[in-house]
């Protein structure tokens, strides 16, 4: 597995963990340790994307930070097989 595709397995894993929490918290949402461990994934998978991002380019065509050239086109696309 190359980095590229580490990093982003790691991006998805946190993002799925995070949006579980985010589930189980619609139900218990007095769990307190349940939102710390929500609170942790989302930070995970913000310093995963950020990390992407910093390597390999935009995930998103909101994270498009360049004003020279629109890197969102740049291939592969996140989501495709490298």
């Amino acid at each position: 597995m190359t980095d590229r595709e580490s990093l982003m397995k790691k991006l998805m894993i946190y993002s799925f963990a995070a949006y579980e929490w985010n589930l189980y918290l619609d139900t218990h949402p007095h769990d307190k340790e349940a939102i710390r461990m929500f609170h942790s994934a989302v930070a995970s998978a913000n310093e995963a994307r950020e990390e992407y991002e910093r390597k390999y380019g935009p995930i998103t065509a909101s994270a498009s930070k360049d004003t020279e050239y629109w890197n969102w086109i740049d291939s592969p696309w996140p989501w495709e097989k490298y």
